[in-house]
């Protein structure tokens, strides 16, 4: 995934580092970025809230790679 090279590169982060906060191998979270392994759900949630951006962002829906805002609920 380009989105997960970028953001790991413009946050000056090694995959050993991302990986020990991922709590996984190194080899997996290599396999993620090179698109090589699929990512699951819950590392995307953790990547997206570790970087503080959007699920969109990391899927490459949108370019818009920061958090979206909370839905205001009506009282």
């Amino acid at each position: 995934m380009k989105r997960l090279y970028y953001l790991r590169k413009q946050h000056q982060l090694t995959i050993r580092k991302l990986a020990e906060h991922l709590h996984c191998d190194y080899s997996v979270y290599s396999k993620y970025e090179r698109g090589e392994r699929e990512v699951p759900l819950y590392i995307l949630i953790e990547l997206a809230d570790f970087f503080e951006t959007n699920l969109d962002f990391l899927l490459g829906r949108t370019d818009f790679s920061k958090k979206l805002p909370e839905p205001r609920r009506k009282k």
